[in-house]
């Protein structure tokens, strides 16, 4: 039976606690098919947890039915049921705006726009800024609209995929006002309560992390010079050649036909004027609604002086970040795309492009197109669930000692970070694993080495910025990373084509975080002349060891 105490699971089980996430990862790459990857590595979880009192047949029926319990478990959390809901009514809604012509206008128009593949990938890059207040919405949204311009221009959906995950919680992970601000802020604040400091400003300390969030703003850096140089390399650069060369913007004839098939019962009425209107405004329906949503949902959840000083001054900035930060985004960006689904249907209503019922089957054809989506969701937080029962993040984490050098352990930090959310496919996750057992270490290695207070203040900064993007690296990375799951879906890309294209571009920017990044700056040096630097390392291979793909062969 499962020991209640995941650090004493993590000493039973020792070096076993990373078979579940090896499992899955492994077998998705051997055999692409997700599901069936996050299927047995819930199982193997769930096996080791049954074997343990000796049975071994007990335990295969044991494991089956806890196996069960954690998909129900995953489902009947209230966040995660709130992110299945939003998916399923983001598809609906897309599904509608699509029906009436509105991405399709839109495509339209940036294809006089966007005229070269180059210029394509800068536009959906910039798009990712626009929507930067969450990176479901961002992976889910930018898709498909972007869609048919790439495909016109024989970009590769690996691309496009990957421009969206790049965009995605990098962007969200450092704005000022997100979906995730609240949770990072309350992790960075509770840790430094134990080292003894409950008075800090943790928004702050937020803010000086910035400068440090490496990979986030390399990576950024990357797909842009990546979309301006039209340069690849690895995989990618094979994804490229083949799009260019033969228009199949997928490895996959089978999704393709089925793309088209959906496409076409999608596709608006012969007679239906496009309007890039029918796109905009119920997107900037959601945008808003979502907006409003944050600040009166968060501000429903204060209480205290935070309740009282936002009461006193509504709209200030302080105010609108501490209402956006308790606020649960989940249920909001839920609401928000059922309110943007009712401004659509009403708008395709009122231009008799359909009546309610064919709005109603539209919009439920939407829904069942991204199912698929919620079963890999809740599979992917079902083995997430089973690694934390069994400690595997323990266990990782006390592979690390308290005498590491000053100068290695924000690389450290960011690598530990980077395994444990490949492993387990959750940034989030990972940040709330690794920042209370960072901060004091960073802490007690700088009071160690006998650093200043303020350049003990920056130290530990830095290493809260390791943790904050090693979370976002090892995401990236993750085949079982639901962020990357939707933005495979958003492009309507292979998941695992995705990845496997992705994560050359991923580790590099990771390692050029690490050797220009995180170990200088441990060293003492400025992030304000270290990531120019990074970004010019990033401008200098791409240029230079990235070949060109247009016209080429494989």
């Amino acid at each position: 039976m499962l020991l209640a105490d995941k650090n004493a699971n993590a000493e039973l089980f020792g070096v076993w606690t990373l078979l579940p996430p090896l499992v899955a990862i492994v077998l998705a790459f051997i055999t692409r098919n997700v599901i069936f990857s996050l299927f047995m590595g819930i199982f193997v979880g769930t096996f080791m947890v049954n074997v343990v009192d000796g049975n071994i047949f007990q335990a295969f029926a044991g494991a089956f039915v806890d196996l069960v319990r954690k998909m129900i478990g995953s489902m009947a959390d209230s966040w995660n049921a709130g992110i299945i809901l939003q998916v399923l009514t983001i598809g609906g809604l897309i599904a509608v705006i699509t029906k009436m012509g509105g991405p399709r206008a839109i495509a339209q128009k940036l294809a006089k726009k966007a005229k070269t593949p180059a210029s394509a990938q800068i536009y959906t890059w910039l798009m990712g800024f626009f929507i930067f207040f969450d990176d479901y919405a961002n992976s889910l949204i930018i898709g498909p609209i972007m869609r048919p311009v790439t495909d016109k221009l024989k970009i590769a959906r690996e691309k496009l995929a990957f421009v969206i995950d790049a965009t995605a919680a990098p962007i969200a992970g450092i704005a000022l006002i997100s979906t995730w601000i609240g949770y990072e802020i309350s992790l960075i604040k509770d840790a430094y309560v134990m080292i003894g400091q409950p008075n800090i400003n943790a928004y702050a300390i937020f803010v000086e992390t910035i400068p440090y969030r490496f990979y986030n703003i390399l990576m950024l850096a990357f797909v842009f010079f990546s979309a301006y140089f039209l340069r690849e390399f690895g995989p990618m650069r094979t994804a490229a050649i083949r799009a260019a060369n033969t228009g199949k913007v997928s490895r996959h004839k089978r999704q393709e036909e089925h793309l088209n098939q959906e496409s076409s019962t999608l596709a608006p009425k012969e007679d239906v004027e496009y309007s890039m209107w029918n796109a905009i405004i119920p997107i900037f329906s959601l945008i808003i609604v979502a907006f409003l949503g944050f600040y009166f949902n968060g501000m429903s959840s204060l209480e205290g002086e935070t309740l009282k000083a936002v009461q006193a001054n509504p709209y200030a900035f302080s105010s609108i970040r501490d209402c956006f930060g308790a606020a649960d985004a989940s249920i909001v960006l839920f609401e928000a795309a059922l309110f943007a689904s009712i401004v659509a249907i009403a708008m395709g209503m009122q231009q008799k492009i359909f009546n309610l019922s064919e709005a109603l089957e539209t919009w439920v054809l939407g829904v069942k197109a991204l199912v698929i989506t919620a079963v890999i969701l809740i599979l992917a937080w079902s083995i997430s669930a089973i690694i934390k029962d069994l400690g595997t993040s323990v266990y990782l984490v006390s592979l690390l000692s308290d005498s590491t050098p000053q100068f290695i352990l924000p690389s450290i930090i960011f690598i530990l970070g980077s395994i444990i959310s490949f492993s387990t496919g959750t940034s989030y996750g990972t940040m709330g694993i690794l920042m209370p057992l960072t901060i004091p270490l960073a802490n007690a290695v700088g009071l160690h080495v006998g650093l200043e207070p303020v350049a003990l203040g920056d130290y530990i900064i830095l290493n809260i910025g390791a943790v904050l993007t090693g979370a976002i690296f090892g995401d990236h990375c993750s085949p079982i990373s639901d962020t990357s799951i939707l933005s495979s879906m958003g492009a309507s890309c292979d998941h695992m084509d995705h990845i496997s294209t992705q994560l050359p571009y991923a580790l590099f920017v990771g390692a050029v975080a690490i050797i220009f990044g995180y170990i200088p700056a441990a060293l003492g040096y400025s992030a304000t002349i270290l990531l120019p630097l990074g970004i010019v390392v990033i401008i200098l291979t791409i240029r230079f060891y990235g070949k060109p793909f247009l016209n080429q062969k494989a």
